[in-house]
């Protein structure tokens, strides 16, 4: 007799040239990821040949009932990390009937500003890092923290490593290895300084191709951890008081500022983006205002300041940066529950599009 876990991993390319694709979209709230497969005979790999797809939105907070039908449409794929063999994992975006853009469709416009000429000859790259918190499922509490009470003050738990500082590694190792598996460029991982936060980076990725990445990194690790029978938190400050937030701070380069001569383009980036501070943290993530305090490595909501070497600064820059003259710099201020679609098409819209 066959275990579960025999069916789960069968081999399908032994008996079929059959392949799963997954369609993966984003629901009404705006962090809700929802999946759903479908059978193609045989293997895919290009998002443009794949068909639509539709759903019943008015199940996730998307459509009225009475025209509940919103259509997916494929912009990318990944390799399927869970099934593997050549099974693919596809990040769609959300239209009507008629063709246009449900409001929780982010992507469409980010995708506007990163196909406009001016934004293509800079060649934006982004490196996101995402911080998460690891929940016990029963009572909503960090992994790793005894059940109504609290571990010992932060300190000993950033990339430390040991029982009593690392809880989770190993959902945070399976993520990684399935992230590289499915083709993301995530480019690390480390523990955080409150217990039971993790984080992520993926980058460097040009334009639109961040977002996707995010995207489905997130929905992987959203995977792993109902696997893993753990909740995974996008909260920017899941516990109050002396413990720090999550973000995502989000690197971002142009051609411009990589080549010699760049850092007086940073500058000039990071002035335009200090005249539209309040239009930015507006589209920053939900509850921002409880993590960007000026405490615990953030600068308050409602001050812009930029500096080197400074983790307080709402952004950046680092000191090779400085010393090399070019480079990149960090936008500190993105939630972790941001939408890397808004964050990253905003920022270079901003920076490359905008006239003061």
């Amino acid at each position: 007799m066959s275990l579960l876990s025999d069916l789960i991993n069968l081999n399908l390319s032994e008996v079929t040239e059959k392949t799963i694709a997954e369609y993966i979209w984003i629901g009404g709230s705006g962090m809700d990821l929802r999946s759903k497969a479908r059978t193609f005979d045989g293997p895919v790999s290009d998002p443009s040949k794949l068909p639509k797809w539709n759903y019943d939105g008015s199940s996730t907070m998307q459509a009225p009932g009475e025209d509940s039908e919103v259509i997916l449409y494929p912009q990318a794929i990944f390799p399927d990390p869970f099934r593997r063999g050549n099974h693919v994992l596809v990040m769609c975006d959300t239209y009507t009937p008629a063709g246009e853009p449900i409001p929780t469709n982010k992507r469409h416009d980010a995708a506007k500003i990163f196909s406009d000429p001016d934004v293509v000859a800079e060649e934006p790259w982004y490196g996101i890092e995402q911080e998460y918190t690891l929940l016990q499922k029963e009572v909503k509490w960090p992994l790793g923290w005894p059940v109504g009470g609290f571990p010992g003050p932060q300190g000993p738990y950033y990339c430390g490593i040991g029982a009593d500082k690392a809880f989770g590694r190993d959902i945070v190792d399976a993520h990684y290895k399935a992230c590289l598996y499915a083709g993301i460029n995530i480019s690390g991982i480390n523990g955080e300084v409150m217990p039971g936060q993790w984080e992520f980076q993926v980058g460097p990725s040009v334009g639109i191709s961040a977002g996707d990445e995010l995207w489905v990194a997130r929905y992987i690790l959203e995977r792993i951890t109902e696997i893993a029978g753990v909740v995974v938190s996008f909260d920017p400050k899941p516990i109050e008081g002396d413990w720090n937030g999550a973000g995502a701070h989000t690197n971002y380069s142009t051609k411009s500022m990589r080549d010699e001569g760049g850092f007086e383009v940073i500058k000039k980036a990071i002035d335009k983006l200090g005249l539209r501070h309040k239009h930015h943290i507006a589209a920053y993530g939900e509850g921002n205002e409880r993590r960007l305090t000026g405490k615990h490595e953030t600068a308050d909501i409602n001050t812009f300041k930029w500096g080197v070497a400074n983790r307080g600064a709402s952004i950046r820059v680092g000191r090779d940066t400085e010393k090399a003259g070019k480079g990149y710099f960090e936008d500190r201020r993105p939630a972790s529950n941001m939408d890397p679609y808004v964050v990253t098409s905003m920022i270079a819209e901003t920076t490359l599009l905008w006239k003061p």
